[in-house]
């Protein structure tokens, strides 16, 4: 101990490893607290892509649904719109909504033709029963459609 000039005994400063130790854990908290959230928003990313290849699958099992009805019966079906709802394994939380739009017979070398545009929107929100979904405000909200034109 050292004597003030008072004769006053003075002691030896202390804290300042408490106050070092406290800014070290203030410190580590928030690293903590960023790579949390970037871990979360990298697995969060990483979910939506995954939604996103599921609702292009769903899209293309929509459209090769409609092809099938287009092009496989004597008599083509093609109906304004039909949406599916029960899709196997992964896909089940999509709903597909499949529109047809015959167009005018064409003659193509003797042959009479017709022109069918398909077009299949494939969501995992659904407006009742039916994509896509204009008026979802959810963040989880995936939606993919898929065009082609079918002649027969």
């Amino acid at each position: 101990m050292t004597a003030t000039p008072t004769g006053r005994l003075m002691r030896p400063a202390r804290g300042f490893a408490s106050v070092l130790v406290i800014a070290l854990l203030v410190t580590l908290s928030t690293l903590a607290v960023h790579t949390t959230g970037l871990v979360t928003a990298a697995i969060g990313d990483d979910t939506r892509a995954l939604a996103e290849a599921r609702a292009a699958e769903a899209a293309a099992a929509g459209l090769e649904w409609g092809r099938q009805r287009v092009a496989i019966p004597a008599v083509a079906v093609c109906t304004p719109a039909q949406t599916l709802v029960t899709l196997p394994g992964t896909l089940q939380p999509f709903a597909v909504t499949v529109r047809c739009a015959a167009g005018p017979p064409l003659v193509d070398g003797g042959t009479a033709l017709r022109r069918y545009q398909l077009s299949a929107t494939a969501c995992n929100v659904p407006l009742a029963g039916a994509c896509p979904n204009a008026a979802t405000g959810s963040g989880d909200y995936v939606q993919r459609t898929l065009q082609v034109v079918v002649h027969r």
